[in-house]
This record gives structure tokens, sequence and C-alpha cells, in this order.
């Protein structure tokens, strides 16, 4: 089999992984892509509807990928990957405002335009948080923007009333005086693409294991890292020491309770036209490696 592509997430574990040698110590034969190329900030430059699930019907190239968890549970239930049922993620996320708005409260989000990823963790994210604070129809999402950091950019530079953001831009709002309204914090799972090694699948997750461990002892050595993904133009005013660890890995199985609540909630609030989710099927859509 050829080397094990690892696609970076906008988050710190993979980049100390390979940093430190992890991948290396547990005999990875691996290539390391950043395929979602976020440093030149073009490539999340989309367009309308384009989020995570377009991503994955358009074909990812890395042996495993991450997107939010409502995602990839429609995409592998409709064949387009599997989903990895041996862990699990959670990105702190929340909705921010300009500096000098006069949204104070979630109820003062009701009608507001709130620039979010179309069928990506902040698109269902926030629906879930402002639901009850309103009803359903005084949710205003626009998914003009594009993706993450075309829509922080958006947001930074003014263009955009309401985002909401996640991991690093969402610690880089709080540092530049953006108003947090408030958090809506989502879990982000594993597809795994084509038919990788599961072995190799395993060694992957050790890896990602030891980087969390470090980040758990001393975050304040790693947060650097984020500036390897992050626009370019943005380098100089990033102060990364302020910011905090970001995604965090739980090596704890994603159950088929978990599962099935969650593809229930997508489907009661049809985000995804009739019939457009698959089966919903966890013993189909779900691969358990034991042991990773």
């Amino acid at each position: 089999m050829g080397k094990f592509i690892i696609e970076p997430h906008f988050r710190l574990q993979e980049w100390i992984a390979h940093d430190k040698g992890y991948f290396k110590d547990e005999g990875l034969d691996y290539e390391f892509r950043e395929l979602i190329k976020s440093s030149d900030g073009k490539h999340h430059d989309k367009g309308d509807k384009v989020g995570a699930m377009q991503s994955f019907e358009a074909g990812r190239k890395a042996d495993v990928s991450c997107a939010c968890h409502w995602t990839i549970n429609v995409a592998a239930s409709k064949g387009l990957g599997r989903m990895s049922g041996e862990v699990y993620s959670v990105a702190p996320a929340g909705i921010f405002v300009q500096p000098d708005a006069e949204i104070k409260t979630p109820e003062d989000l009701a009608g507001v335009p709130i620039s979010v990823g179309y069928q990506s963790g902040s698109h269902y994210a926030t629906i879930q948080s402002l639901e009850q604070y309103m009803p359903a129809d005084k949710i205003k999402l626009s998914f003009d923007e594009g993706m993450l950091f075309n829509r922080m950019e958006a947001f930074l530079d003014g263009k955009s009333q309401a985002a909401t953001l996640f991991s690093g831009p969402y610690y880089f709002a709080e540092q530049l005086g953006f108003r947090k309204i408030i958090d809506n914090t989502f879990m982000i799972a594993t597809m795994l693409n084509g038919d990788p090694d599961p072995e190799d699948v395993r060694k992957y997750f050790r890896a990602l294991k030891r980087a969390q461990r470090d980040i758990d002892l001393r975050p304040d050595r790693y947060t650097h890292f984020y500036k390897n993904e992050f626009p370019a133009r943005y380098h100089d005013i990033m102060d990364t020491r302020r910011w905090g660890p970001g995604e965090r890995i739980v090596f704890e199985p994603y159950s088929k309770d978990v599962y099935e609540e969650s593809f229930s909630w997508i489907a009661s609030h049809e985000i995804f036209a009739n019939g457009d989710m698959g089966p919903g099927n966890y013993e189909r859509s779900v691969v358990r490696l034991n042991g990773a």
C-alpha cells in the first residue's frame, strides 16, 4: 500500500505529532499534506452553500479527515466514507459580533444574519444553541462567505454582522476584542476515506493520543502551531500565547446512541433535502478498529 496521507484539521494535534516524530515512532509510513490549505486564505473562498459535506461529495484525498460529527454521520450514511467509532473530539466555538454592535444577548440575534459554513459544524451548532432562545424562523443564517477562514476574514473586515467561529479563529476574534454572545461548542468526528490499513489508522490515533497528552500538560508550548494554517496576513498580529488549546480529542467510542440521536436531530431540522441523508445505519456507517 502507498503512504498513509494525513491532513491537518485546524487543530494542534497533527502538527505536534508530526513535529515531535510521534507518527514515525509508531512506524507509520506517512505523508503530511495540508490539503485544505488555509495559510494563503484562498482555498476557503468557495462562495455560497459550499461546506464540509460538499468536500466529501467531491472526494477527500487523505486517508483520514475530520469534520463535525453531524456531517460525517450523513456522509458515512451516504457511503462517502466510513466514520471511525474509536474517538471523537470537541471544539470550542461561539457566535461573535462586531465590537461596537448593539447586540448583547442571544435574543438580540433574532433576524441577524450569522455567517456559518453550509452543512458544516457552525451551521448545526448555531441552530442548536439559538433554538433555546427563539423560534426557528428567527434564526437567520448566511452561507455567502464560504468556509472557515474566508468567513473569518469577512467578519474581521466588518463585512458580516455576526459569525460562528471555532478553535483558532475563535481565539483570534477574542484577542482582537470581538464580542462573544454565546458558546456553541460541538463534536468533531473522523472519516476514513478509501480503504486504509486498519493498523495504520491505529498508529495514527496512538500518535495523536501522545500529542493530546502534551497539550494537556503544557499547552503554552504548542499554541504557536496555529500559525501553520492561518492566512499569512494575520501572522504579525496573532498572539497565540493568549490562545487556548482548541479542539480536544476524546479517546472514547462514538456510540450508537450518540450517532442515532445526532442523526435524528439533523433529520428533524431538515438541513438536508428529504431522502438525501442515507439510511442512517450505525453498523453500516461506523467502523470500530478495536484497540486503536
